[in-house]
C-alpha cells in the first residue's frame, strides 16, 4: 500500500539517495537545476510516496519565474518527478503527480512549467510546449520538453527567462 505525506516530514538524506537513484549522482549538472537555484522546494506542492517505511517516490515543486522586460511572472517548476527504479510501472509517479495538480487546483499554483516528456504529460495532466517557446532557460533544452500547464487569466508573459523566484519566500511569509 503506497501513501501519500509531505515531502517535508521525509528526511533529506533519503530523498537524495533516491534521487540519485532514480537518475544518477551528476544529475545536479541539468538544466532544471539551474533555472531553481537558490530557492527551496514549495511545501504544499511537495510529495513523497511511502511504502510502508520506505521512501520509494517524491515529487517536488520549486518557486521560479519568467523575467522579462515588464517584470517577472511567478511560475511552479514541477519536478523531479523520482520513482525508485524497483517500484516504477506501478502508478507512484501518476498519484504524486494528480496529488500535486490536485493541490494546485485548489488554491496552490495556477500556473506551471516542467522539463518532460510532452506525450506523457500532455495526455495525463495537460501540460504543453504552446506557451514556452519564447522562453530562455539557463542551459541546453529539448524546446519539445519544456512544458507549462497555465490557468492563470492574462497567462504568463510569452517571452522571458526562466530562473529562481527569491521573493517567493518572503512574499509566503507575508502572505
Amino acid at each position: 500500500m503506497i501513501r501519500l505525506v509531505p515531502l517535508s516530514a521525509t528526511p533529506s538524506a533519503e530523498v537524495e539517495t533516491l534521487l540519485d537513484a532514480a537518475f544518477g549522482t551528476d544529475r545536479q549538472a541539468r538544466t532544471a537545476y539551474r533555472i531553481r537555484e537558490g530557492v527551496t522546494a514549495i511545501d504544499s506542492l511537495s510529495f513523497a510516496a511511502m511504502e510502508e517505511d520506505r521512501l520509494v517516490g517524491t515529487i517536488q515543486a520549486w518557486p521560479v519565474v519568467v523575467s522579462h522586460n515588464e517584470g517577472a511572472d511567478p511560475i511552479t517548476l514541477v519536478g523531479p518527478v523520482a520513482v525508485l527504479p524497483d517500484a516504477q510501472q506501478k502508478g507512484i509517479g501518476k498519484a504524486l503527480m494528480v496529488r500535486l495538480l490536485d493541490a494546485a487546483d485548489a488554491g496552490a499554483s495556477d500556473a506551471m512549467v516542467m522539463i518532460g516528456d510532452p506525450e506523457y504529460y500532455g495526455r495525463f495532466f495537460g501540460f504543453t510546449a504552446d506557451a514556452t517557446a519564447g522562453w530562455d532557460v539557463p542551459g541546453p533544452v529539448e524546446r519539445h520538453r519544456l512544458l507549462a500547464r497555465i490557468r492563470r487569466p492574462g497567462g504568463i508573459a510569452p517571452v522571458g527567462m526562466l530562473g529562481p523566484d527569491t521573493g517567493f519566500a518572503r512574499r509566503a511569509a507575508a502572505a
